[in-house]
């Protein structure tokens, strides 16, 4: 046995270290779409510099021109718009929650997972009521980015993903569900799934894995904002994720 004591960690410290592992897994979750991203603004220089060279063209009419200039416009709007995105998940933000609109939260975490999912046919439904929720908008975007690049892998030949965003009135909370079309989990796998360092994820060629933190970092963001995530999933049926937000400040969000 060791003669001296060991020292038990404050709640102070339990909170900093809290902070920096879901720190932690929003990198991860940013690092793994990083390919994915450049690829994307390959494409995007691409199109500027074509439209550039057509409007450098002395045969190009003013038409023309005015038109290649507004697409170059639109594509350095798309840039801009990516790399905000980039930027809010990785550095540390406001943990003060807001009124924000969960839809837009949703088309945000799809502008920087688009082009992944894209490269791996996934092909993406949408439902999205107006909803808003007071939130942190970075978290819950880690959350929703999570579980999309979860799906994603889920559906190694392709596949549909589905986002919606609706109100579930009876509860007085917002949901948002995210379904995938991909391998499922089984039950005993279930029972675990929000558990630290627990993961179903096979290495790829590379010897890299899941963490099994990033479910389970999902589940502590949710649950500080007084929510709730549920999974349903079968071997072969998919797996359909919902978060439960609590829609005012005051409501504690209950167990469904």
């Amino acid at each position: 046995m060791l003669d001296e004591d060991i020292e038990a960690v404050s709640p102070a410290e339990m909170e900093w270290l809290r902070e920096q592992l879901v720190r932690a897994q929003r990198l991860s979750s940013v690092g793994t779409l990083a390919s994915s991203v450049a690829h994307e603004f390959n494409n995007i220089l691409t199109t500027i510099l074509n439209y550039a060279k057509m409007a450098q063209k002395p045969t190009t009419t003013d038409a023309s021109k005015n038109q290649a200039l507004d697409r170059i416009v639109q594509a350095s709007q798309r840039a801009a718009a990516i790399v905000s995105g980039m930027l809010g998940m990785a550095r540390p933000g406001t943990l003060k929650r807001q009124m924000t609109n969960l839809g837009t939260l949703v088309d945000e975490v799809l502008l920087l997972a688009g082009k992944d999912l894209s490269q791996h046919r996934i092909r993406v439904e949408k439902k999205i009521a107006t909803v808003s929720a007071p939130v942190v908008s970075a978290q819950v975007e880690q959350v929703l980015l999570n579980l999309v690049i979860n799906a994603r892998q889920a559906m190694r030949e392709g596949g549909t993903l589905r986002l919606e965003v609706r109100e579930n009135k009876s509860l007085d909370v917002a949901e948002i569900v995210v379904a995938d079309s991909g391998c499922g989990i089984t039950a005993e796998a279930l029972s675990q799934i929000f558990e630290p360092f627990f993961t179903t994820k096979v290495p790829d060629a590379d010897g890299r894995g899941g963490s099994g933190l990033g479910l389970s970092v999902c589940r502590q963001i949710i649950e500080s904002h007084h929510g709730r995530i549920r999974v349903e999933s079968a071997p072969g049926r998919g797996s359909i994720f919902t978060l439960k937000l609590p829609l005012r400040e005051e409501v504690r969000a209950r167990a469904a």
